[in-house]
C-alpha cells in the first residue's frame, strides 16, 4: 500500500508528499495597464508579499521594478523589496528574478546575485535554455546558464530551475553531470507558454519523471491554467507557483481579474481540502537545503490570525 501511493502520488524517485510550498509570484513583467492589481512600487510589493506569507505562503519569487513601472535589474531595485519583506518575516524564503527578456546580458541579469548580508537572496530562477513567448524569445544561451549556476554557486544562492520543456530537463542533467549542480534540485516544471508543453495531467506527470531524484517541484500554469496545474501538484505530491506573475484572472471566462490574495487563498484552501499541510518557513528552507534564519517572534500569530479570516484554520504549518 504504502508503494502504491507513492506511486500514485507520482514521485517514488522524488520527494514524497510532504507539506506544501508556495511559491508566491506577485509581479514578474505584467504591466499595469492589463490589470490594476498588479503591485509595481518596491513598497507595493513587500505588502503583497507579506499579506502572501501571511496566508502560508513561503517562498516570494521578485522581479524588480523601475520608478516607471518598467523591469529594473539593477541590485539597488532589489534590495529595499527583500530587507522590507525580511523586516517582518526573516525566515521566509525570498526568490530573485534573473530572467533574460529585457536585459539579456549576463552582467545585468546577475547583479542582484552580489547583494549581501540580509539583502542577500535565497534563491534565484534559472532558465536552462532559450525558449519563446508570444512576444519574443527569453535567450538563455549554454554558457551564460552555465555563468549564473556558478554566480549563484560562489554567492551561496540556490538555484530555481525552470523547466518548461524536455530539453531544459536535458540540460539540468548535463549540469548535474558536469558537477554544477547540487542536491536537492529546486525545479518548476511548467507550462508557461503556449511554446512550451501542454498544461496537461500527461506532460506534467513526464515532466516531472524525468527530473533527477532528490528534486523538490512545483507546478505552474500560464493564465487560465494556473489553477488546474496547481492542482495537479497537490494530487501528485508536488508544490504550487501562484500569482498575478502568471495569471490575471480568477474565472475560466476571464471576467473577473483576481488579486494576488485571491489566488493565494484559493491554493491555500485547495491544500486543506486535499489534506497537505502548509510548510513553515523554516520547513521549506530546510527542503530546499537553506540555511535556517531566525524566525520573527510574531510571524506564527499574524499567519494563524489570517488563515482563520479565510476559513481554513485547520491548515497546519506557521510562518515561523
Amino acid at each position: 500500500m504504502r508503494a502504491d501511493a507513492a506511486c500514485l502520488h507520482g514521485l517514488e524517485t522524488k520527494t514524497p508528499p510532504t507539506e506544501l510550498l508556495i511559491n508566491f509570484c506577485p509581479t514578474g513583467l505584467v504591466r499595469r495597464e492589463r490589470t490594476p492589481h498588479v503591485p509595481l512600487s518596491p513598497a507595493q510589493i513587500v505588502d503583497h508579499s507579506c499579506r502572501a506569507l501571511e496566508l502560508g505562503a513561503s517562498i516570494v519569487h521578485l522581479h524588480a521594478r523601475g520608478s516607471d513601472g518598467l523591469p529594473e535589474w539593477r541590485a539597488r531595485a532589489y534590495e529595499p523589496m527583500i530587507l522590507g519583506i525580511r523586516s517582518h518575516y526573516p525566515s521566509a524564503v525570498i526568490g530573485v528574478s534573473c530572467i533574460g527578456n529585457d536585459f539579456p546580458e549576463l552582467e545585468r541579469r546577475s547583479e542582484v546575485l552580489e547583494l549581501s548580508g540580509e539583502a542577500r537572496p535565497d534563491v534565484a530562477s534559472l532558465a536552462l535554455a532559450t525558449f519563446n513567448l508570444p512576444d519574443g524569445a527569453n535567450p538563455n544561451a549554454p554558457d551564460v546558464v552555465v555563468a549564473l549556476v556558478e554566480k549563484m554557486a560562489r554567492h551561496g544562492i540556490r538555484p530555481e530551475l525552470e523547466c518548461f520543456d524536455f530539453g531544459m530537463i536535458n540540460a539540468l542533467h548535463l549540469l548535474i553531470r558536469r558537477g554544477l549542480l547540487s542536491p536537492p534540485f529546486h525545479g518548476e516544471p511548467a507550462a508557461r507558454s503556449r511554446y512550451t508543453v501542454p498544461a496537461t495531467a500527461r506532460h506534467l506527470s513526464a515532466l516531472v519523471e524525468d527530473l533527477p531524484p532528490q528534486s523538490i517541484w512545483a507546478a505552474a500554469g500560464i493564465g487560465l491554467f494556473q489553477a488546474p496545474m496547481n492542482l495537479l501538484a497537490l494530487a501528485m505530491g508536488g508544490h504550487c507557483r501562484v500569482g498575478l506573475e502568471d495569471n490575471l484572472y480568477l474565472d475560466f471566462d476571464r471576467r473577473q481579474l483576481a488579486t494576488n490574495t485571491e489566488l493565494v487563498t484559493r491554493v491555500v484552501k485547495l491544500a486543506d481540502a486535499a489534506g497537505r499541510p502548509l510548510a513553515s518557513h523554516a520547513r521549506a528552507r530546510e527542503l530546499l537545503g537553506l540555511q535556517p534564519r531566525a524566525p520573527h517572534p510574531t510571524a506564527a500569530g499574524r499567519t494563524t490570525l489570517r488563515r482563520e479570516a479565510i476559513g481554513v484554520a485547520g491548515v497546519h504549518g506557521t510562518g515561523a
